[in-house]
């Protein structure tokens, strides 16, 4: 099984977004997590709802730091905030492919529920894509 952590700063939207995406199009071949190097503890509510919207699970999703996975070894490191990527990560992740995926903040989205609205539609494309983009040999044997 492929190990991935999602980290940015805050760990309260846009890599919980995609831990939850990772474990549901991962089909039980991807075990995804997310973490934050200053976790906020609280998970956006637009993050929630959003998943939700596209039926992705959101259950078991929690704001943490990444210290608290320190026992955890991971396949692949994706940074989707600039701050995150130019962050020095912990030593236990070292030995892990990293990757950027720079993204929109959703925090940011102003304007309430209609410019949440368009900016769903803005994650729409990723999140289906998502699915088809991951390679064959980390779903299938």
């Amino acid at each position: 099984m492929l190990k991935i952590l999602v980290i940015c700063t805050g760990n309260s939207c846009r890599s919980v977004i995609g831990e939850a995406i990772f474990n549901h199009f991962g089909q039980g071949r991807i075990l995804a997590f997310s973490a934050g190097s200053k976790a906020k503890g609280k998970i956006n509510t637009c993050a929630l709802a959003l998943l939700e919207r596209h039926g992705l699970s959101t259950e078991g999703l929690s704001s943490k730091s990444w210290n608290s996975l320190s026992k955890q070894q991971f396949d692949i490191i994706i940074t989707v905030c600039d701050r995150a990527a130019s962050e020095t990560c912990p030593n236990y992740l070292s030995s892990a492919l990293r990757v950027h995926w720079d993204t929109i903040e959703p925090s940011h989205v102003k304007g309430g529920g209609e410019a949440v609205m368009r900016y769903s539609l803005l994650l729409k494309i990723p999140i289906r894509f998502s699915g088809n983009a991951l390679p064959k040999c980390w779903l299938y044997p």
